[in-house]
């Protein structure tokens, strides 16, 4: 049975959130009401956060893959003692506002991770348990657990119908992450009407089926029910667990039930109902003494108790395991940095290998000098040439840094971000560049959120050959490079590989993609890594001054520069330019701009075997692909595209006329 004061706090989570929502006249009424008794029991009596110490690194994470309940979240992480007011809560969605439509990572106190696209938040928070789980392995001790913290999610029937939910559901069974707890809220009800209409899935079954513990709470507004199906899933040992939750969507308001209360503010007269309804007294944005006292004792000071627990822990810690302690800093700060490159592979030049060679082995050389890298394939790894360290990660080996994603482009890439936004460790994947349409969502995302996570493709262009259009990438380089914040590296040889890798290692701003090429190119004598930095440079200089250019990247390069001498045999000087990212030229100075591409130089073309449209920025003539590919041996490809040096030369006689 609830207590009064539960009770009360519940009222007020559930009018002060629908006022949030009606003052703003947008939001989503239907789970703030419904879903109140859950994230109240959550928040204060399991989990373990410190809004004076946000990134405390023993929290336990929370995470709203329901993001259109952003309202309820922002009023509990006020509550908690986060640094959100209540006039950041009346500006919900305003502009400039700390409360935006959908929690935003790095923008709202307390919010760990950027949600609105269904199932993504489920997904990431795979990697978040898996992060956790490695970790502890590593370093936890007998009587001395440091990395002992949960990973919650509160998910509704949407989510569960996102395929990505289910592909991050499935791993994180296999795997057994048992510090994974999905809260969700089950009312039957969704936007377009029942949730009978779209689905007859029994969750039970399926959840069990894929190694998941669950458990069933029938009545959403018992505190006690709620916390007791809480206490049985963390003695769980093995399994992750969903705790399917029933309750009634827009609880106490007067469309309660129906559909339309998913998405529609209450009018200030449904508000007055819905006071009623609960018998609940209090003005507008007004929360009582004894609620902010409850939820302070019960959420902020118990949070700040685990705290003070866990550093007298870590005190502990490192006058036991003083060697131990010193690189779990490193872990926890990303402190960790290359100091000598012995042993770094190097190609010879006028050798010839494919770069995704170059990109497995140089992979492997940094997961030497780097213990905190950590990630897999897609059911790839002997194509990709992509794999992780120390064996693969397991129940019985959480030690193992490479992962087996399985088929499972979205979900690899949702959970590469939970890894990454966990903290202390750097996550990647792989997999063949075409099927990056299946981890586009999960990109993006990591690209909203400014996560450093790494996605390491190969076969990148039309050269993967009989496997023919469906597995020959043509728009994708487009696409990537249309995405704000995410820098694409398409290296021309091994050096310009090598520079990529390095160089992504070191990025912790924003998301990295690095596509290899299936057939071996040449090592370039023209290519070099302080130019790959700079995203752009001249690889190509002819004798005399240049009238004229061609810019291009990747596996065209060494042909672009063939073209280039056959001109100068005929005192046409043409430069050659390799940009393997676009990303990075863009930050560079006009000036630096301007020595590479000079203004003067009009004439202009640009080669990609790929989609045209990301080159007209730099040149008035692209030749490229804008077109599906065929399936051919590779020996054809060129000749059938035009990707030959009588045929460039003849294409840029175009541009000279």
């Amino acid at each position: 049975m609830n207590s009064y004061l539960d009770d009360y706090c519940i009222k007020t989570l559930r009018v002060v959130g629908s006022e949030i929502i009606t003052k703003a006249k947008s939001g989503h009424p239907g789970i703030v009401l419904g879903a109140a008794p859950i994230v109240h029991t959550l928040f204060t009596k399991h989990i373990n956060i410190d809004p004076n110490d946000e990134k405390w690194f023993n929290r336990d994470r929370f995470v709203l893959s329901a993001g259109h309940g952003s309202a309820l979240l922002y009023l509990m992480l006020h509550l908690a003692g986060f640094n959100i007011s209540l006039d950041d809560l009346e500006n919900f969605r305003q502009k400039d506002s700390l409360t935006p439509g959908h929690p935003e990572y790095g923008h709202t106190p307390g919010v760990e991770m950027s949600t609105g696209p269904l199932g993504q938040g489920i997904a990431t928070a795979v990697g978040m348990a898996l992060a956790e789980a490695h970790l502890a392995a590593k370093f936890n001790k007998y009587e001395c657990e440091i990395i002992d913290h949960y990973t919650y999610v509160l998910c509704g029937d949407g989510d569960l119908q996102e395929g990505v939910s289910l592909e991050a559901m499935a791993l994180a069974g296999h795997l057994n992450l048992n510090k994974l707890i999905v809260l969700y809220d089950s009312n039957d009800i969704q936007l377009d009407g029942s949730v009978s209409l779209a689905t007859s899935d029994n969750i039970e079954n399926k959840a069990r089926s894929m190694n998941w513990n669950y458990i069933l709470v029938e009545d959403g507004n018992d505190v006690d029910e709620i916390d007791e199906a809480l206490r049985c899933a963390k003695q769980t040992t093995s399994n992750p667990t969903i705790i399917e939750i029933k309750t009634t969507i827009g609880y106490g308001a007067p469309n309660s039930g129906e559909p339309s209360i998913h998405g529609k503010p209450l009018t200030e007269e449904d508000l007055v109902v819905l006071k009623k309804n609960l018998d609940y007294s209090q003005k507008p944005f007004t929360i009582a003494e004894e609620v902010k006292k409850f939820y302070h004792a019960s959420v902020t000071q118990r949070g700040s108790n685990a705290n003070s627990n866990w550093n007298f822990l870590m005190s502990t810690y490192a006058k036991k395991y003083k060697d131990d302690y010193e690189l779990l800093n490193k872990y926890m700060f990303d402190d960790f940095t290359i100091d000598d490159y012995e042993g770094l592979p190097e190609f010879e030049v006028g050798s010839s290998v494919s770069t995704r060679n170059v990109m497995g082995k140089v992979l492997d050389w940094l997961s030497t000098k780097l213990p905190n890298l950590i990630g897999g394939s897609a059911d790839l790894s002997s194509s990709t040439m992509v794999k992780g360290a120390d064996g693969i990660f397991s129940k019985a080996n959480r030690n193992g840094r490479n992962i087996k994603f399985g088929v499972r482009e979205h979900a690899m890439a949702a959970i590469t971000n939970g890894i990454t936004i966990h903290g202390s460790l750097k996550g990647f994947c792989s997999g063949f560049f075409v099927f990056s349409d299946y981890s586009k969502p999960a990109i993006r995302l990591a690209a909203i959120m400014h996560l450093p996570s790494m996605f390491l493709f190969s076969h990148d262009s039309v050269c993967v050959g009989e496997d023919g259009p469906t597995h020959q990438p043509v728009e994708q380089l487009a696409m990537f490079r249309a995405t704000p914040n995410v820098n694409v590296y398409r290296p021309a040889d091994a050096k310009e590989m090598t520079c990529a890798l390095l160089l992504a290692v070191e990025n912790k701003v924003d998301p990295t993609i690095i596509v290899s090429t299936r057939q071996n190119l040449e090592v370039l004598s023209y290519t070099n890594g302080e130019g790959v930095a700079k995203g752009a440079y001249v690889a190509f200089e002819p004798k005399g001054t240049p009238g004229a250019l061609i810019v291009t990247c990747g596996s065209e390069l060494g042909l672009c520069i063939k073209v280039a001498k056959r001109f100068e045999e005929q005192n046409i000087f043409v430069r050659v330019v390799s940009m393997p990212s676009m990303y990075l030229f863009e930050k560079q100075s006009a000036e630096y701009k301007n020595s590479v591409l000079p203004k003067r130089i009009t004439k202009r073309m640009a080669v990609e075997m790929g989609a045209t449209m990301s080159w007209y920025k730099y040149a008035s003539k692209v030749y490229g692909i804008d077109e599906f590919g065929k399936s051919m041996p590779l020996k054809d490809i060129y000749e059938a595209y035009g990707f030959t040096v009588d045929n460039l030369y003849k294409e840029f006689l175009e541009v000279l006329d």
